[in-house]
């Protein structure tokens, strides 16, 4: 679940003046012609807006810390407050689960859609998107996850993410309003008021609005030059605070493929045991009885053909039996059809085997890759057993679509999605093979997620690249 960072003008991470280079290579980009620092000054007055929802949860946590604050304080000072006016009984509650319950969820919740509108801002509007390797597969339980999505330490993190987005949106917003719409307007209505003094024949008020029809364009044209850069570092702002810098982002990779690497030669070991298993418990007992069969056989035909004819029909039976318990054990490896045919005609052969009625739709125009179609048929095959296994689902539906216009490395994505009507609630710790599975996806560089509310069935996707 590799991210990719398009970084169009962003910041590196580095020291001042390497920043502050960006800095004005991003203003050059941005600010070259009028026209681009007008639109500036558009953007600047949106995020002034915005402003307001970035500031929203600091403002929701400062009134619940009012409200603590107060609620210990107060007992001490009994003549602060009129008698009559301290909340008791049901409005107490009322109040304290609004203060203490209702403002600090509210300030998490707004925190992270203000943090969405950024980092959307950042990709629509410039062009940086970057995407953190994600854990679709939180091991925690629901219980702890909805808890640390709601107060834990990312949630906090959001929150003073937006209140810093939220206090440089208002200064530099302010800061272009001030300077251009004020300037600008304030020439104007200078240049009305001048007619209006004429008109009226008082000169003695012309000299002040003369000053301001002359510094207000100045005003003015002070904003729209300092708008690219106001800009450049409202996306450095956010750059730094949305986006890891290269070197955090590369580490972080490493201790993920650190631990991939770990859990895939986990499962490379448990494979290797089924299967040493499996050719122990059915072929290989299977052979040994064939062996022992023709030999009863042999000892047989010169004494009573016919009873040795019979062994060797026993022995005829017993060969395709041995033969079938290899073609299941190899089927888990690579199955021939998917060699020969690809994903359209193995599909449909691995959902003939689910004991839970399977619907296939496939449309790929070509195949991909053979590493990809391995990938993509051992996440269905894998999926539908978990189906199975843990699901209750009486249908499971699985489809492939090739997603996404060709890149430089080939042509697009391998889309697999598997859902059923089961009980939902996928949890990896159970020992459901999620893990497995992501390891597998995020080896070839494709994401996998898992969509799997309680009692709502489970959506299982995996985007394998299509040239893997």
């Amino acid at each position: 679940m590799t991210g990719h960072d398009i970084p169009t003008g962003a910041a590196d991470g580095g020291p001042l003046p390497s920043a502050l280079a960006n800095l004005s290579r991003v203003a050059e980009a941005y600010g070259d012609t009028w026209r681009v620092r007008l639109v500036a000054v558009l953007h600047l007055m949106t995020s002034l807006t915005l402003s307001l929802l970035y500031l929203l949860p600091g403002l929701l946590l400062v009134m619940s810390a009012t409200w603590i604050g107060l609620t210990l304080i107060l007992p001490w000072v009994p003549d602060f407050v009129p008698a009559g006016r301290h909340p008791t009984g049901v409005s107490r509650i009322i109040a304290d689960a609004l203060f203490l319950l209702a403002l600090p969820v509210s300030a998490t919740l707004l925190a992270r859609l203000a943090c969405r509108v950024q980092r959307d801002r950042l990709g629509s509007v410039f062009g940086i998107v970057e995407t953190q390797p994600p854990d679709p597969l939180d091991p925690g339980g629901r219980l702890g996850r909805g808890w640390r999505f709601l107060f834990g330490r990312d949630a906090w993190t959001h929150v003073a993410r937006s209140v810093v987005a939220g206090v440089h949106a208002l200064l530099s917003g302010a800061l272009a309003v001030a300077l251009v719409v004020c300037g600008g307007a304030g020439a104007m209505g200078a240049l009305l008021g001048v007619m209006y003094a004429l008109v009226l024949g008082d000169p003695g008020a012309v000299a002040g609005l003369l000053v301001v029809i002359v510094v207000g364009p100045l005003a003015a044209l002070l904003g729209l030059r300092l708008a690219p850069y106001l800009v450049a570092t409202e996306v450095m702002l956010h750059r730094g605070l949305h986006f890891d810098a290269p070197e955090v982002r590369v580490r972080r990779r490493l201790l993920h493929v650190q631990d991939s690497r770990l859990r895939m030669v986990d499962a490379a070991e448990a494979e290797r045991r089924r299967i040493e298993r499996d050719l122990h418990d059915g072929a290989q007992q299977r052979l040994l009885a064939l062996s022992m069969t023709l030999t009863r056989a042999r000892t047989q035909w010169a004494r009573d053909p016919d009873r040795a004819l019979a062994l060797v029909a026993e022995a005829q039976r017993e060969s395709k039996e041995v033969m079938e318990d290899l073609r299941q054990v190899a089927r888990g490896l690579h199955p021939r059809v998917l060699t020969d045919h690809g994903l359209p005609s193995a599909l449909p052969v691995a959902a003939g085997r689910s004991p839970v009625p399977v619907e296939v739709d496939v449309e790929l125009d070509g195949r991909p890759s053979a590493r990809a179609e391995g990938v993509a048929y051992h996440v269905v095959c894998e999926a539908l057993t978990n189906v199975a296994k843990h699901s209750s689902a009486t249908r499971a539906t699985v489809s492939a679509r090739r997603v996404g216009r060709p890149t430089a490395r080939g042509g697009g994505l391998v889309r697999i999605t598997v859902s059923d009507d089961g009980s939902g609630g996928a949890d990896p710790e159970a020992g459901t093979g999620l893990y497995g599975l992501w390891d597998r996806v995020d080896a070839v560089d494709g994401t996998l997620t898992v969509h799997s509310p309680t009692g709502q069935g489970t959506t299982l996707t995996a985007d394998i690249p299509w040239e893997a």
